[in-house]
C-alpha cells in the first residue's frame, strides 16, 4: 500500500479556543470545503464532537456522489483531534488537526496520511488527478477559514 501525506499550515490571529470553536462544530466543514465537492452531512443525529463521534457525509467526485463516514479517534480540545474513514473512497484515511498558540495567534496544521485503492491505477490516479485536487481543497479551506475567521472578528 502506497501511503501519501499532504500537510498544510495556516496562521491566524486568534487564541487557540476560537480557532478550534471553528472544528468543534462539525457543520462548519460544510463552510470550509470547496462548493464544487456539494458537500452534505447526512448523519441521523446531530453530529456532537468527541473521541468516538462518527459523522457521514455526502460528496460529489467527478459528479459521481460518494458516501463518506469518519470517526473522531482522538480529541484533545483545544489542541488536537484526528478523524479517521470508516467507509469512503480511501483506503486509508486518516486526518490530523493541530492547533498551538503562537504570539501571533494560532497554528492551525492539517496532516492528513492516505492511501489509494487499486494499486498501480490508484497511484495513476493520485499522480495525474487526486494529489492536485486535494491541493486544491485544503488551499480553499485554509482560504475559508481566514474569511470565517475575518467575519468573526468583524461581527464582534
Amino acid at each position: 500500500m502506497k501511503l501519501y501525506t499532504l500537510q498544510t499550515e495556516l496562521t491566524l490571529p486568534v487564541s487557540v479556543q476560537e480557532a478550534f470553536q471553528i472544528f468543534e462544530d462539525p457543520y462548519n466543514l460544510a463552510r470550509i470545503t470547496p462548493p464544487w465537492l456539494r458537500f452534505e452531512i447526512t448523519s441521523r443525529e446531530r453530529v456532537r464532537m468527541r473521541r468516538g463521534a462518527e459523522i457521514t457525509y455526502r460528496i460529489s467526485w467527478l459528479r459521481i456522489p460518494i458516501r463518506w463516514r469518519t470517526v473522531i479517534t482522538e480529541y484533545e480540545p483545544p489542541f488536537y483531534f484526528v478523524d479517521e474513514q470508516a467507509e469512503g473512497p480511501y483506503r486509508l484515511w486518516r486526518h490530523h488537526h493541530e492547533l498551538w498558540p503562537i504570539e501571533e495567534g494560532t497554528v492551525i496544521r492539517d496532516r492528513v496520511e492516505y492511501a489509494l485503492p487499486l494499486g498501480l491505477l490508484g497511484r495513476l490516479a493520485h499522480f495525474l488527478l487526486v494529489r492536485r485536487q486535494l491541493d486544491g481543497i485544503f488551499a480553499y479551506r485554509q482560504a475559508a477559514l481566514e474569511d470565517m475567521i475575518r467575519t468573526t472578528a468583524t461581527e464582534s
